[in-house]
């Protein structure tokens, strides 16, 4: 069963950091990306960076370059997500997903699967 688990969410001041992180399970982690992806209150999941597994392309949205990096740890099947530098408007819930489509880059949810529960991150001003 593929599984996906997210942690490292919580409250940080406008200009602080945080990490998240997406633990995977269930399938073979090399062959996939993972992509972060971020859904306020009223608004629709949005895609925020990911990761190609085999070769360690990454990708990020507009909003979000220069800010945020993300990496992945294949032995620990293990994706992550350094936020810097946040902003009320990065206030979001934050969820990793399989990248099952061959165009997985241009960071469409659509385009992704198999989401974690997603972890709460709350940017105050």
């Amino acid at each position: 069963e593929v599984q996906l688990v997210e942690s490292g969410g919580g409250l940080v001041q406008a200009g602080g950091s945080l990490r998240l992180s997406c633990a995977a399970s269930g399938f073979t982690f090399d062959d996939y990306a993972i992509g972060w992806f971020r859904q306020a209150p009223g608004k629709e999941r949005e895609g925020v960076s990911c990761i190609s597994n085999s070769d360690g392309t990454t990708y990020y949205a507009d909003s979000v370059k220069g800010r945020f990096t993300i990496s992945s740890d294949n032995a620990k099947n293990t994706v992550y997500l350094q936020m810097n530098s946040l902003k009320p408007e990065d206030t979001a819930v934050y969820y990793c997903g399989v990248g099952y489509s061959g165009s997985y880059y241009y960071l469409t949810a659509r385009d992704f699967g198999s989401w974690g529960q997603g972890t709460q991150v709350t940017v105050s001003s």
